[in-house]
């Protein structure tokens, strides 16, 4: 199809439906429905289909595909005219950019065979001096689909600024939670961070724009500004004084990265990649986009408010776990991203039973295994001033949205499926403990898993602390609530 017909093509009908692979990442999660909005019939396509499906998304296909998986590729393109690639293997550790590269190969490919007519891709500011991990896999996986025969859009970003993009709630938790910061000279390296809604705007529009096949650009806000004027900003509109930074030459980005799990719930891989890529200074030549896709771009200030705003009014489409305010207790310095700890056990019974024996968790039933560490746990609760010693539930064996349970309260409820519990107990940070069922051929999955928002270093050293009592815990609660539910059925 040649320009002037995609440009008819475009302006007459829109196409029958896009494909967002990615979908449950963070743009993924922001991009879906704004396609909806625009017009479009969407398929979301990703590799966790339970994530897919807690998406709050009336219309939206959903669909199940890896890209390091070829077979599982064909049958989400099928009648796609337009493929958003939206996939990083940043979180995955070691050796990412070999994936990344190895699946951005599968895509074209089967983007080809399938007959889609474009590729929007996501990637990163490139320096000409790159060369960590992170902005050089974002490059050449560019690459490798312009290598395929479906003409491929590029947008090249940098620091996205909205809740949940990794590089803005790494820097959201340094200057809510380090009064004083040794940093290395990285702090004063610029970069041209975007709002994520000016970004998504861009997104949404390019597959419309026949001048945009086939070419790569870059996407920017108005402002080029230093990590440490970055964070400075972010501190003050966030009602904080901002940190006091103190360079030190000899501390290298590599070397700072490591302390990082101390600090931020931004996943570890993530976050140190990115610290490792803030070495040089980004630039951008956004006019080309600029005049394609007209829009006001809001500058940093104004899009760290907009950021707060959002999750003020709980504008999110994002699931509890990837930091909906609400279940951060509505403190914006509790971590966005939630640690975890779980344990399962396979029950040879039906969801049903399984269910009865998980409804009627505290009060007199108390929690299955090892009642003496929530005893001891309720104790230190009671005797720092909490709530840990109100025992009790409204009904014995009967549960609803609202209810307490002891010091929990349940938050959200599908039956035979799923029951969420709010963490009561004083801690720093906040935290849910949810029970999944899951019917298998032998019988039903009993998963039992502590979601944790922590409040900067001492919710992260509470977490880390706790983590093998969890683990201990929940192995066993889920093999004694399988038990007793075996014997009901």
């Amino acid at each position: 199809m040649n320009s002037a017909q995609e440009s008819n093509k475009s302006q007459s009908e829109p196409a029958r439906r896009v494909l967002v692979v990615g979908a449950t990442g963070y743009i993924g999660t922001h991009l879906v429905p704004r396609l909806v909005a625009a017009g479009w019939g969407v398929r979301a396509a990703a590799r966790s289909p339970e994530v897919l499906e807690a998406r709050d998304w009336p219309g939206v296909e959903r669909a199940r595909a890896d890209v390091l998986e070829p077979d599982s590729l064909n049958p989400i393109l099928e009648d796609v005219d337009v493929a958003y690639y939206l996939v990083h293997s940043m979180g995955s550790g070691q050796g990412f950019g070999q994936r990344d590269l190895e699946g951005a190969r599968n895509f074209a490919r089967a983007a080809a065979d399938a007959g889609v007519q474009r590729i929007v891709y996501l990637g990163g500011l490139v320096p000409d001096s790159a060369d960590s991990e992170h902005i050089v896999s974002r490059r050449e996986t560019g690459d490798v689909l312009r290598e395929g025969k479906v003409p491929v859009t590029e947008l090249r970003a940098g620091i996205i600024v909205g809740p949940g993009s990794a590089a803005f709630e790494v820097m959201r938790d340094l200057v809510l939670h380090l009064p004083l910061m040794l940093t290395p000279r990285w702090v004063q390296s610029k970069s041209p961070p975007i709002a994520l809604d000016n970004l998504l705007e861009y997104l949404v529009r390019a597959p419309n724009l026949a001048e945009m096949a086939g070419r790569t650009f870059d996407a920017a806000g108005p402002e080029q500004l230093t990590y440490a004027e970055q964070m400075r900003i972010l501190a003050e509109e966030a009602g904080r004084r901002p940190p006091f930074i103190i360079r030190v030459p000899l501390l290298s980005p590599t070397l700072s990265s490591y302390w990082l799990r101390l600090v931020t719930s931004v996943p570890t891989p993530i976050a140190r990649a990115l610290i490792e890529g803030m070495r040089q200074d980004f630039s951008a030549d956004d006019e080309p986009l600029r005049r394609l896709v007209p829009q006001d771009l809001l500058d940093f200030r104004q899009a760290v408010r907009a950021a707060f705003e959002a999750e003020r009014t709980n504008a999110l489409a994002s699931r509890w776990t990837e930091g909906a305010f609400a279940f951060r207790d509505y403190r914006a310095e509790y971590g966005y991203y939630a640690k975890r700890a779980s344990g399962q056990a396979l029950a040879r019974c039906t969801p049903e039973d399984a269910w009865q024996v998980i409804t009627g968790i505290g009060g007199r039933n108390r929690y299955f295994y090892m009642n003496v560490l929530w005893k001891l746990r309720e104790i230190i609760d009671w005797l720092i001033g909490g709530p840990g010693l109100n025992y009790g539930r409204r009904h014995a064996s009967e549960l609803r949205v609202g209810d307490t349970v002891d010091s929990w309260r349940v938050i959200a409820m599908e039956p035979q499926r799923r029951l969420t519990l709010f963490f009561g107990m004083r801690a720093p940070g906040s935290g849910v403990l949810e029970f999944e069922l899951e019917p298998k051929q032998d019988g039903t999955l009993i998963r039992a898993t502590a979601y944790w928002h922590p409040a900067g270093v001492w919710g992260l050293m509470y977490w880390f602390c706790m983590i093998p009592a969890h683990l201990l815990l929940f192995r066993g609660l889920t093999r004694v609530i399988a038990q007793q539910a075996e014997r009901h059925s």
